[in-house]
């Protein structure tokens, strides 16, 4: 445990605060007559709450006074899938009259030894995440919290004065950093927007402006007469002088599907043939098959998935999600591999290059083509293999199609440059972020007074006006037609009526 400066103490947060429960919706809580706002776990976030969408309950005899939220009260969700999320919180700020929360938010009320800002800030750092990762209980993959088992969670308690100069020194740190980190995430959608206006400009021909010709009507003269089942030839954009729209399957060798095997021929980690998956396809033009990599025997690949062998240079997308339009290009690394039902192979004919083919397929443009012909089943959607092979594709001739990529692939690297810069520094920002927490709850953020009182008196004076928990008699849970204080009807500072939803 990190040994704290003169003066601070480790304490419970039994010791410096209450911890309450909260009410589980059941059907007789149906809002009906004593309606009040009721915060879920959706309202909770990390250091901050989300009030667009507040739910109703109906509250019983006394249970406002026992469960009701007050400024300063901290909300800690008690369970999450992942451990890094359990036990997050945030603080009330007070902006709806009269409301309570559910079971799956524990509500921590400080004592006066204790300022909820530095509660906030303390609970939400590396600290005492660390902490609940350890108690955390873990049932079906989820990680749950109890009351008895925050009541628990150590925390270092400095003087009244300490905390508020360490809570002013965060939050002059903190919305700084903040705003340096907003605004490299906002790198990352610019930088894809670019990409994808970039990849429709090369698909339409507006790529190179000095090397292209006028639009002319006869790049439509390969579609003439055709009617395709599924994907609509009308309104295709004009093309330069010499280019030609074209059904896919006329300018590829092949387009197939993959296949699965059963799990028994399938091998983790390593083996003969690499066997892709729709997670495998990074979605910016390249295979990661440093995720999870599956293999396949060779008999197999021969036999059973022989349709669904792909070779470097094949272009793949996916056809199952969401999400759709994962395209990738296959690499070299491995002189053969395989593909999963979930992805459709597309193999360059002599009339387009393989890198051309991949620039297209890549495209917001022909992928939008597949992509409204999708069918939702059980909020998975399917692309069928017959309507790729009936897919428009833009083709030029073969020397524009090799200036075009030369071209495309600097400029489409360089973006990719930009995207991978503001992910490292947005995760650097996350690791400043942590460290500074962490200089700040081992008292060295900021100087030590020497003149301020000890946390341990500051404790022992609060805790001996501290009164003596009464105990808690159960609540009747009936309906009375005595009604509660007015619920609220609007959210301070807002318009609108709370209504009621399911929770």
């Amino acid at each position: 445990m990190t040994v704290l400066p003169a003066g601070w103490v480790w304490v419970d947060l039994a010791d410096v605060a209450d911890v309450q429960g909260g009410i589980q919706k059941q059907a007789k809580r149906r809002p009906v007559l004593n309606k009040y706002p009721f915060l879920r776990v959706a309202n909770v976030h990390r250091g901050k709450l989300d009030l667009a969408d507040v739910h109703e309950v109906e509250l019983f005899d006394g249970e406002l006074e026992r469960f009701g939220l007050r400024r300063g009260d901290l909300l800690v969700v008690e369970g999450n899938g992942s451990p890094d999320q359990i036990g997050r919180a945030a603080i009330w700020d007070g902006s709806i009259d009269r409301c309570v929360h559910q079971n799956h938010l524990i509500r921590v009320r400080p004592t006066a030894a204790l300022l909820y800002k530095y509660l906030e800030l303390v609970w939400n750092s590396p600290l005492v995440a660390r902490h609940l990762r350890e108690v955390a209980g873990s049932t079906s993959g989820l990680y749950t919290l109890s009351t008895g088992k925050l009541k628990s969670v150590r925390l270092p308690l400095p003087s009244l004065a300490e905390q508020r100069r360490i809570v002013a020194a965060l939050e002059d740190h903190l919305s700084r950093l903040d705003a340096a980190a907003n605004s490299v995430q906002a790198v990352k959608p610019r930088a894809k927007t670019l990409r994808n206006n970039l990849l429709d400009s090369i698909v339409e021909g507006r790529f190179l402006p000095a090397a292209r010709g006028p639009v002319q009507d006869s790049c439509f003269s390969e579609l003439q007469g055709r009617v395709a089942k599924k994907i609509s030839y009308d309104g295709l954009p004009l093309l330069p002088d010499g280019w030609k729209w074209r059904v896919a399957h006329e300018v590829c060798s092949s387009i197939v599907s993959g296949g699965t095997p059963v799990a028994s021929h399938m091998y983790a980690g390593n083996g003969e043939i690499p066997f892709l998956k729709v997670y495998n396809l990074a979605g910016s033009g390249h295979v990661d098959f440093s995720i999870r990599p599956t293999y396949i025997d060779r008999s197999t690949h021969a036999g059973l998935l022989r349709r669904s062998r792909v070779r470097p240079g094949d272009v793949l997308t996916n056809i199952v999600g969401p999400p759709l339009g994962k395209t990738a290009v296959v690499p070299a690394m491995h002189a053969e591999w395989n593909i999963n039902q979930a992805i459709v192979a597309f193999r360059a004919g002599s009339d387009v290059l393989p890198q051309w083919l991949a620039l297209a397929l890549q495209s917001p443009l022909i992928l939008g083509f597949l992509q409204q012909t999708a069918k939702a089943t059980a909020g998975q959607f399917n692309i069928a293999l017959s309507t790729c092979r009936e897919l428009p594709l833009p083709v030029p001739p073969l020397a524009e199609q090799k200036r075009i990529v030369e071209f495309a692939d600097r400029l489409l690297t360089r973006i990719e440059v930009v995207g991978d810069l503001s992910a490292t520094a947005a995760d650097r920002a996350d690791h400043l972020r942590k460290s500074v927490l962490v200089e700040a709850f081992a008292g060295r953020l900021v100087p030590q007074d020497p003149n301020d009182e000890p946390a341990s008196e500051l404790l022992a004076r609060i805790q001996a006006e501290r009164p003596a928990a009464l105990p808690k008699q159960k609540v009747r849970s009936r309906r009375t037609q005595k009604e509660l204080p007015a619920p609220p009807t609007r959210v301070t500072g807002d318009d609108y009526q709370q209504e009621a939803l399911p929770l």
